[in-house]
Order: C-alpha cells, then sequence, then structure tokens
C-alpha cells in the first residue's frame, strides 16, 4: 500500500514523500517549517491528486522527464523524481492519481 512518509530534517524542518508499494518515491514535497503545515500538505497531495488538470508533465534541459502536483491555488503541492523517458513520467502520474487518496501516514 502507498505511503506518505513525514521526516525531519537536521534544521528541524519539515517534508514528505509519497512512496508507492514498490517503496519507490512518486512526489516529494517543500520544506515546510512546522509537522503541521507538512500535514497540510499531505491533505492537498490527497485532495487534488485525482484531478488530471493539476498536473503539470515537464522535461528538463537535460532531456529528463519530471511533473508538479499543484494545488487550485497553482502551488506546487509536489515533484517527482526524473524519469528517463514521457512514459515513465506519465505512468508516475498515473499511480499518483489512484494511490494518493487513500495513502497512510508514516513519521
Amino acid at each position: 500500500m502507498a505511503v506518505f512518509k513525514l521526516n525531519t530534517t537536521d534544521g528541524g524542518q519539515f517534508n514528505f514523500s509519497l512512496k508507492n508499494d514498490a517503496d519507490k518515491t512518486l512526489i516529494k514535497s517543500e520544506q515546510y517549517n512546522t509537522k503541521a503545515a507538512a500535514e497540510n500538505g499531505i491533505e492537498s497531495v490527497q485532495n487534488n491528486a485525482d484531478n488530471a488538470s493539476r498536473y503539470d508533465a515537464k522535461a528538463s534541459d537535460s532531456g529528463k522527464f519530471y511533473f508538479n502536483l499543484k494545488a487550485g491555488n497553482g502551488q506546487i503541492i509536489g515533484t517527482s523524481p526524473m524519469y528517463a523517458d514521457a512514459a515513465a513520467r506519465d505512468a508516475a502520474i498515473a499511480e499518483t492519481q489512484k494511490v494518493a487518496k487513500t495513502a497512510s501516514t508514516e513519521s
């Protein structure tokens, strides 16, 4: 089952990643100053992940592919790792849409 992993950095900030069943990262968040803010970020991912219009599929200057998941206000709430091709990126978007809403959270 997919899971949000909530992490604390050495500097006392918080971030999260959404991992699939195989423990591969689908998206990572920005750094948050508080745990509550990071938890709100997770909730925002869960609320927006099944909306295809919230995904911004991109290609990097180095020829790798990735996506950003955005909230309704346009703010990026998660960024994927880099993928070798657009098909892999698009498969990761589909998986994120499928698993994010029901993923549990681990600290």
